[in-house]
């Protein structure tokens, strides 16, 4: 059974288009079009089931039609239309560290280097703008923003699920 832990939202399957079984998926994270993972997994009722590509095409950046296995139709595939997409962070760790989506890091606890005193968790990522932020969740509930700029994280502990950073002074305090 895949377990929520195990894997990190990805997008979104919005419609089903054409006759024939293909979906529209709305991504985040192309990282299901950079590994060897030939599966994406659909939260189907509550569950996480994996699907697998039969094909797929691009529209946009953000966007592709995506044909599973075994679903001909568009009325077999309507099931999956709203159903959250996941992927598995197993396949992240394979990923040089560049090319390691954002949203791989939502769950990993937050550490300040100065001090090794923990931050927060990682709760989400804010894209809205072109420097994204990670939102970390302090101890006490408060939300913070911090600029996820690679020259503020200085160490990733993987097992620990770890983000060690060297932040400026006062950035905290804001």
């Amino acid at each position: 059974m895949i377990r929520k832990d195990d894997v990190y939202l990805i997008g979104k399957l919005t419609k089903t288009h054409g006759l024939k079984g293909e979906v529209n998926f709305q991504f985040t994270d192309d990282v299901w079009d950079t590994t060897d993972s030939d599966y994406l997994i659909c939260e189907v009722d509550g569950i996480l089931v994996p699907f697998f590509i039969d094909e797929y095409r691009f529209r946009s950046d953000t966007t592709a039609l995506v044909k599973f296995e075994d679903i001909d139709s568009a009325d077999a595939a309507q099931f999956l239309v709203n159903s959250d997409v996941y992927f598995e962070k197993k396949y992240q760790e394979e990923l040089d560290e560049d090319e390691v989506s954002l949203n791989y890091f939502i769950g990993f606890t937050m550490i300040n280097g100065d001090n090794d005193s923990i931050i927060g968790e990682i709760v989400d990522i804010d894209d809205n703008t072109e420097n994204w932020l990670f939102i970390v969740e302090r101890a006490n509930g408060d939300e913070v923003m911090i600029p996820a700029h690679e020259e503020f994280i200085s160490e990733i502990k993987q097992e620990e699920r770890q983000m060690v950073m060297d932040l400026p002074l006062g950035l905290l305090d804001l």
